[in-house]
């Protein structure tokens, strides 16, 4: 393996975060200014910057999604992510309601804790 492929899998851990995440479609507006769309590839996060791409897997089924961050939350502790309704029908959460999850920053310039074992 090159130098290279090293660092840029260092790179990918760090920017990883496990956790739970909810789901939700309620309000009118984001905290981004947006108009709240239950069925976009979109979700709430604490601290990541608006626009901040990240990819979604839910780890009791494999499934992934990449949403796009657009409001602040969650608001219920223990939770890292809300996704909208589109965005945990794709990953296979809705039933649920709540599910073990892996973030990854795919596009922009947020920074995750890099928690996941």
């Amino acid at each position: 393996m090159s130098v290279a492929m090293v660092g840029l899998t260092g790179q990918a851990e760090a920017a990883s975060q496990c956790g739970k995440a909810s789901w939700y479609k309620m309000g009118t507006k984001t905290a981004s200014g947006e108009k709240m769309n239950a069925r976009a590839l979109a979700a709430a996060h604490r601290s990541l910057p608006f626009g901040t791409k990240v990819r979604v897997e839910n780890l009791a089924n494999g499934r992934s999604v990449i949403v796009r961050i657009n409001d602040r939350g969650p608001f219920a502790g223990g939770r890292v992510i809300d996704l909208t309704q589109g965005a945990a029908e794709k990953i296979g959460m809705i039933h649920s309601g709540v599910a073990p999850v892996k973030l990854t920053v795919v596009g922009g310039k947020g920074k995750l804790s890099g928690n996941c074992r």
